[in-house]
C-alpha cells in the first residue's frame, strides 16, 4: 500500500501557512508518481527537489545562509536495501538531492563534502546556481543584528527553521528515505549537520524509514533515525517516533522526526515549539 509522508521542517516557523501549501504540492506530486506504480526512491527523490526549488523551505533555493552569507547545503537519501548518497557542505547548486542520489548511483562513496562534492556535481551536469533571495540576506542581517557575532548563544532563540524530509513505501513494498537542508541560520562555515549522516538525519530498512529534522549536533548524538527505525522491529511508527522523542527530550534535544514501517503506518512528532508535516495514505491527504 503506497504511503509518502513529509516534513517542511522543525523549529519556529512562522510562515506555517505557506509551509503548508508546499507541503500539499509536494504531496501531489510525490503520489502522482507513486499511484502511477512509480517507485519509491523516484518518489523522494522527486519530492526533496521540488521542495528544494519552491524557496518556502529551508533547502536548496530557500536555504538560509553560513554566517559570512553563504549557502552551504547538505542532503542524502537511502533506500532499504542499505544504499546510501549524501552531499555536505556543498555549494552553487540548486538540487543537492540530486546529486546525493548521484553519488548513490554512480559512485562507491557514501558522502561527497566541500569542494569535491561541488566538482562531482558539475562533471555529472549540474549548473552552477548562485541566487541568494532578498529574504534570506534579511534573515541573516536580523541575525546578525541581534549581535551574534559567534555561534548561537542560545539555539532555541534562532532555530527557526529545519531540514525537509520524505519518506515513502511504493507498491513493491520498498521504502526510501530523503533530506535536504541548509542548515542553522547563522552556521559557521564548513558546519555539517545530521542531514548527510547515515542513520542521523536518515535511515532506511525493510522494517521502516525515518527522517530527522532540526538540530542537528543533537541528532547526530543519538544516531536518531536510525534508533527510531530499529524500535519499528517491535512496535507501529507512531510508537517506535514517541519512543525517540522521549529520548530526545531527556537530552533537552530540539528535533521532529517523521517515519514510516513496513505495514504502511506513519509517525510523526516533534520536541520543538512546532514542524510542518503531512502525509498520503489511502489516498487520502492529511496536513499540519
Amino acid at each position: 500500500m503506497p504511503v509518502i509522508i513529509i516534513n517542511g521542517g522543525a523549529g519556529r516557523l512562522k510562515n506555517i501557512q505557506a509551509h503548508r501549501r508546499g507541503i500539499k504540492n509536494a504531496l501531489k506530486k510525490g503520489w502522482s508518481i507513486l499511484n502511477n506504480g512509480g517507485t519509491a526512491l523516484d518518489t523522494v527523490s522527486e519530492i526533496a527537489k521540488s521542495m528544494e526549488d519552491s524557496a518556502i523551505f529551508n533547502c536548496g533555493a530557500g536555504s538560509t545562509l553560513t554566517l559570512e552569507g553563504r549557502v552551504e547545503l547538505d542532503a542524502s537519501i537511502m533506500t532499504d536495501d542499505g544504499r546510501f548518497g549524501a552531499v555536505a557542505a556543498i555549494e552553487q547548486v540548486k538540487n543537492p538531492i540530486l546529486v546525493a542520489r548521484k553519488v548513490m548511483e554512480d559512485t562507491d562513496h557514501l558522502l561527497l563534502a566541500g569542494r569535491g562534492a561541488i566538482k562531482f556535481a558539475r562533471m555529472k551536469g549540474f549548473k552552477r546556481y548562485s541566487r541568494i533571495l532578498p529574504i534570506q540576506k534579511d534573515r541573516l542581517e536580523r541575525f546578525r543584528r541581534r549581535g551574534n557575532s559567534v555561534y548561537f548563544p542560545k539555539l532555541n532563540n534562532y532555530m527557526k527553521l529545519g531540514t525537509i524530509g520524505v519518506v515513502a513505501l511504493d507498491k513493491y513494498n520498498r521504502i526510501a528515505v530523503a533530506n535536504s537542508t541548509g542548515g542553522i541560520l547563522g552556521k559557521l562555515p564548513g558546519r555539517v549537520g545530521d542531514t548527510p549522516i547515515l542513520g542521523a538525519g536518515v535511515y532506511a530498512t525493510k522494517i521502516g524509514g525515518v527522517a530527522a529534522t532540526g538540530h542537528g549536533e543533537w541528532i547526530m548524538r543519538l544516531f536518531l533515525s536510525k534508533y527510531v527505525t530499529e524500535l519499528m522491529d517491535k512496535y507501529p511508527a507512531q510508537k517506535a517516533v514517541d519512543l525517540g522523542l522521549t529520548l530526545a527530550k531527556e537530552k533537552n534535544a530540539l528535533c521532529g522526526i517523521i517515519g514510516l514501517d513496513r505495514k504502511g503506518d506513519v509517525g510523526f512528532g516533534f520536541t520543538t515549539k512546532s514542524m510542518s508535516w503531512g502525509y498520503i495514505k489511502n489516498g487520502e491527504t492529511t496536513i499540519f
